[in-house]
């Protein structure tokens, strides 16, 4: 890949490893391409309208019509991720491999689950309602996906009607000009060093206890920079001949501009399971088809498979 990352980042903060470690389940987040910016938010100049695709071309003595570029600015914006941990110093203590390494082992648990909220984050966006159960980010986070994908032209429909059995598998791509994931202040990602306080019994106000508190700051972001560089398919569901399809996929990829592929694609083991399913096997044993890590694109190249666990197979229908 030719665009840094979130472990790119992640390098300039001391926790590479950590952030490694937590994000398999969601390759969404270190897989994508990541800038940072100095502040929290930035404005994008994306063209909308190009010149004359007719060609400007004219007769001798004859003048041209003169035509102009439309742009228009759109607001990138990053939120404050703020997680926080903190245990009994006691229990810390008595940990068999030592209190250094039970701070690790914490700090990794939080960790994991930021990045798991940053993957639903990334496709299901600040919804108040949510797309169904599972399928929802938080309210104060930044819109995803689902929020800013071109859902009159990039959308594919695979026709479930099986409620609360919809997926969707997202093709998208990545780069400074199109999605990639973006981080205020200079990419803060680390976390403090921890601090011995005193804290109130969670069941006794009139007790104390010494803890270990943790805590770290980020502000993360998406960015879409092309109504074109997303594509989704919708409403795959549990019904016969409604899952994933090379069809479906084939559909989807002829979406994006010709010159302007998908560079990954993103969905949970069903729909994988579902594509797998619906290939022929082709080998003299008669083994069933392997699952698949890639699909072609429009000029055979090879776009590879994402499974995300952030990805739901119960959605609501039609949204």
């Amino acid at each position: 890949m030719a665009w840094p990352t979130l472990l790119d980042i992640a390098r300039q903060n001391g926790v590479e490893i950590l952030i490694d470690e937590a994000q398999k389940a969601t390759p969404e987040v270190g897989y994508g391409a990541a800038r940072t910016i100095r502040g929290i938010n930035y404005k994008t100049l994306v063209r909308t309208v190009l010149g004359n695709p007719s060609g400007s071309f004219r007769n001798a003595n004859e003048g041209a019509v003169p035509h102009i570029h439309v742009y228009e600015n759109r607001l990138v914006e990053t939120f404050l991720l703020g997680p926080i941990w903190r245990c009994d110093r006691a229990i810390a203590k008595e940990y068999e491999d030592g209190e250094d390494a039970y701070v690790a082992r914490e700090a990794l648990a939080t960790m994991q689950g930021e990045m798991q909220g940053l993957g639903k984050q990334f496709f299901y966006g600040n919804s108040a309602t949510g797309y169904g159960t599972g399928a929802a980010g938080n309210t104060k986070g930044f819109p995803g996906l689902i929020d800013c994908y071109d859902s009159s032209n990039m959308l594919v429909d695979a026709g479930g009607t099986s409620a609360s059995t919809g997926s969707s598998v997202w093709l998208i791509r990545f780069g400074e000009l199109d999605v990639q994931w973006v981080w205020g202040l200079n990419g803060a990602l680390a976390f403090s060093d921890r601090r011995i306080e005193t804290a109130a019994d969670p069941a006794d106000a009139t007790k104390f206890l010494e803890v270990i508190t943790q805590s770290m700051t980020a502000r993360p972001g998406l960015q879409v920079g092309s109504l074109r560089s997303v594509c989704r398919i919708r409403d795959l569901t549990a019904d016969s001949g409604k899952g994933l399809t090379d069809s479906l996929i084939s559909q989807a990829l002829a979406k994006f501009p010709a010159n302007l592929p998908p560079n990954a694609v993103f969905m949970n083991l069903r729909s994988l399971q579902q594509l797998q399913s619906s290939r022929t096997a082709t080998s003299p044993t008669g083994a069933p088809a392997p699952f698949p890590n890639s699909v072609a694109g429009i000029g055979n190249e090879t776009i590879p498979i994402l499974v995300s666990e952030s990805i739901v197979s119960t959605e609501t229908l039609n949204v």
